[in-house]
């Protein structure tokens, strides 16, 4: 288990009650589900006139959106800021690595109609099927991807 998890897994847990904990609050406080992928969509609304962009789904919800996105960007500046530089987190992938990763992330989330986290926090949490069946689906893909970059010699 060492090998697999170096610094151990109570902050893994700890992230993952925080982040249920918070997205039930949300829910139980406002009736709104907390996923993130249509933040980048309902912001555009405040600047395209683009029909897509217009929809009364991303109208409407733009505010709370942003106000929750940047809250989630405060709480990581917080705690980077409270464990400090050496709190033992370095990404050693090349940017333009991170970049093609979110560009087939972002696609994949406006696929399925949602992001990871949005089917695996809320939508397996409210247990709705196609959330489940998304949720599958990505760890299958995510298996086979990490093999096949093992085989081709990647890390």
């Amino acid at each position: 288990m060492d090998a697999l998890f170096p610094l151990g897994t109570a902050h893994y847990l700890a992230g993952g009650l925080i982040i249920g904990l918070g997205v039930a609050l949300l829910f139980l406080s406002t009736g709104l589900i907390g996923g993130m992928s249509t933040v980048f969509t309902s912001t555009w609304s405040f600047v395209s006139r683009l029909p897509f962009f217009s929809q009364a789904r991303f109208v409407d919800s733009r505010v709370w959106r942003l106000v929750y996105a940047a809250g989630l960007i405060l709480g990581a500046a917080i705690w980077w800021l409270a464990a400090g530089q050496d709190s033992g987190y370095r990404v050693s992938i090349p940017w333009w690595q991170l970049a093609v990763g979110g560009f087939v992330a972002g696609f994949g989330a406006r696929m399925s109609n949602g992001c990871t986290s949005g089917h695996g926090i809320c939508g397996m949490g409210s247990l709705q099927a196609p959330s489940m069946l998304a949720v599958l689906t990505f760890l299958a893909t995510a298996m086979i991807t990490a093999r096949l970059v093992l085989m081709v010699g990647g890390r």
